[in-house]
């Protein structure tokens, strides 16, 4: 019962926390590009330079 009193809190302080992490994520638009990432591990690297040594 004694960890009740604890925990209550502290997961209300956490879901505010989440809360307050979201909507500053949707305010600095971290979400507006939704394609762009999906696809980069499908570009091709650039070609190797002819001069470097291996």
């Amino acid at each position: 019962m004694n960890s009740l009193v604890v925990l209550i809190p502290l997961s209300i302080v956490v879901l505010i926390g989440a809360g307050i992490a979201f909507f500053w994520a949707v305010e600095n638009e971290q979400f507006e590009d939704m394609d762009t990432p999906r696809l980069l591990p499908l570009t091709d690297d650039p070609p190797p330079n002819e001069n470097e040594q291996p």
